[in-house]
């Protein structure tokens, strides 16, 4: 069982099952909009992370089954609990959803897809190059072998199901070259038409490699043309009453046309191109752009750009287009849905940016018009995704501003909340959420620098007491409102918060109310939100200026909201604490040893294993390492053995 397989004890699994339950939630609100269609959906930690790409016959179902966790297993239940958004993709049919999946696995690596092998490795298939009668086989690992490689596959079942049809379709032969070389008769494959059995003779060398320039050709996006030849053939065969061959044939055209279905998603022709579609739709924009390369689809993306309601798609698209090839080199075909207003003056500065000729194409008809037009759908689909999940955002303001008595929905929710171990590598976390959800570009950590509260001793790193946390709120407070009356004395930027929410109870509430009043800040609402007894989630306390603590029944979706934000902030915290632990433990007992720079000493560490074997090791040993050499290994063994 690898490490991340070990399983976790029960009473620290997911925290609790409330946040199994707040995933389940998440998954829950994207049913609506969802099309009972295939497609290919991706599932997204907090850290924008894809956690888990997968295919579906019917988008809506197959993403309705994780709205219930306990009727899933353990390690689905942990992906659920882990999920903060999805994306989605819509695709003619399943076949062209796996091929799409597939890609996408390549290009993203979630660790939930990878974990269904046993090793870390994808498989692909291998039409070998060293032979005269070429191998068809599945392969994994590193592409030593002489020959051509196709994938990667997302799963074993899918280079099964590749390899079948190649062996039904080409007859290929998939034995080793030792039992090619010793074989008398033709094998079981020959006799249920998957092998033309070369090892024998059956084919000539020059008829085997014309079905290899098929295969090659089918794996490559040419199944069309390999099924039409085909046809031909069988038609042929037909004709000259040769009936059993035109059997073979149609045999052969159906194993193709199982998985052929319609293949836009990777649609030949293409090469190297960006489709991008633009939809508009109550005063909002989604701009869809779809990554082809080589003739195959790399994954999509979905853009939300700011603008004044009356900008027309024309005006977005090409404000978009100059803006994101600033930072990305175009491919050499940009199709787009609509066309610029200056698309020659566009097309010229996209050339001289990737120091060739770009061409910026309007598509009119044809399978090129299709694919803008399956972009447009995806577009159309992920506008509509995004403003019924700002529909109720807005809502959830709503709420939360009845519920603590504000004068309106806030624009902008500053969290707070701190991470330490004793006072040690203390750091402090400030999270962002306003009408469109969680802002993590305004997100910010603090190293705690050492504030303390008045007569408190100095402790561990940091400068802090153990469990001094009314200290270190009190120093990310001051640091983070000092600084906002500097750059935005008068509160025109939108960076000031209309609500500050600190993690803790009534204690933390009168920090962040003296922070306020000592710099002089009015008009910010301010509230702590505490755990209930036992830290019960569900049972949270919220703690604002003059009043009783608050407690919100726990079924109401602005306690889930609050839960959400305190959860987020918690998360931030941990991880740059984390960070900043780590960052400490990378100093090892090798750092401080003379002439041994990053290369060497990552040569020791990968051939021992550990800082403290290379200490206790001998000059010999030191010796064997690559790149130490003998003048090395002593001064390494001398640093670590000054007296001997």
């Amino acid at each position: 069982m690898t490490e991340r397989q070990k399983p976790t004890p029960k009473a620290a699994k997911f925290s609790s099952a409330g946040v199994t339950a707040a995933g389940a939630t998440v998954i829950e609100g994207y049913l609506k909009t969802l099309p009972g269609a295939p497609g290919v959906y991706r599932m997204i930690n907090t850290k924008s992370e894809v956690l888990y790409v997968g295919k579906a016959k019917n988008l809506k179902k197959r993403v309705a089954s994780y709205t219930r966790p306990d009727r899933q297993p353990v390690r689905t239940r942990r992906m659920i609990a882990e999920t903060a958004s999805m994306e989605f993709v819509t695709t003619h049919t399943e076949a062209e959803a796996l091929l799409l999946e597939s890609n996408l696995i390549k290009r993203y690596r979630p660790r939930y897809n990878i974990l269904l092998r046993d090793d870390k490795s994808f498989p692909s298939i291998l039409l070998t190059g060293d032979h005269a009668f070429p191998q068809v086989l599945k392969h994994r690992g590193a592409e030593s072998r002489k020959g051509d490689y196709y994938g990667p596959f997302a799963s074993v079942w899918a280079v099964n199901e590749a390899l079948a049809t190649l062996q039904r379709a080409f007859l290929l032969r998939s034995c080793t070259d030792t039992v090619f070389a010793n074989r008398t008769r033709p094998c079981l494959l020959h006799q249920i038409k998957r092998c033309s059995a070369p090892c024998v003779g059956r084919i000539s060398e020059a008829e085997y490699r014309a079905s290899v320039e098929h295969a090659r050709a089918f794996l490559t996006g040419g199944s069309r043309k390999i099924q039409r030849h085909f046809a031909r053939l069988m038609q042929d065969a037909s004709d000259a009453e040769e009936y059993e061959k035109a059997a073979g044939y149609r045999d052969r055209i159906r194993a193709l046309t199982r998985i052929q279905a319609h293949q836009d998603i990777n649609l030949k022709g293409v090469g190297d191109a960006d489709v991008i579609g633009v939809h508009q739709a109550g005063g909002q924009t989604c701009i869809q752009v779809f990554f082809f390369r080589a003739g195959a689809n790399f994954g999509n993306r979905a853009y939300f750009p700011s603008h004044a309601r009356d900008e027309d798609a024309a005006a977005v698209l090409e404000a978009f287009l100059g803006q994101f090839y600033a930072k990305a080199l175009p491919p050499k075909t940009v199709f787009v849905s609509h066309p610029p207003p200056n698309r020659k003056l566009l097309a010229e500065a996209l050339s001289v940016r990737a120091g060739r000729t770009v061409r910026l194409v309007r598509p009119q008809r044809g399978d090129k018009r299709n694919l803008v037009n399956h972009v447009l759908a995806n577009a159309r689909e992920a506008l509509a995704r995004r403003m019924a999940e700002s529909a109720s955002q807005r809502r959830l303001l709503e709420g939360l501003a009845q519920a603590l008595d504000l004068d309106g929905p806030p624009e902008r929710i500053e969290v707070f909340d701190n991470s330490h171990v004793s006072g040690a590598k203390a750091v402090g976390a400030l999270i962002v959420a306003g009408p469109e959800g969680l802002m993590k570009k305004a997100y910010r950590k603090f190293t705690i620098r050492g504030a303390r509260q008045s007569g408190a001793p100095a402790g561990n790193d940091g400068g802090f007491s153990p469990g001094d946390d009314y200290a270190m709120m009190r120093e990310v407070l001051s640091r983070r409102f000092s600084r906002a009356l500097k750059e935005d004395s008068d509160r025109t930027a939108g960076t000031w918060p209309d609500l500050v929410l600190v993690d803790g109870g009534k204690g933390h509430l009168g920090v962040a109310l003296e922070v306020f009043e000592d710099l002089g800040i009015e008009g910010v609402t301010v509230a702590a939100i505490a755990k209930g007894p036992d830290s019960h989630a569900g049972r949270e306390r919220i703690y604002l200026p003059g009043r009783e603590p608050l407690t919100l029944p726990p079924r109401d979706p602005v306690l889930f909201f609050l839960q959400r934000l305190r959860d987020e902030a918690h998360r931030f915290a941990i991880g740059a604490h984390r960070d900043k632990r780590s960052k400490s433990l990378v100093r090892s007992l090798l750092d401080d040893i003379p002439s041994i720079g990053a290369k060497r000493k990552k040569a020791l560490l990968h051939h021992f294993g550990a800082a403290k074997a290379v200490a206790e090791a001998g000059r010999a040993d030191l010796e064997a390492v690559d790149g130490i050499s003998k003048a090395t290994a002593n001064r390494i063994y001398e640093w670590f053995h000054p007296d001997g």
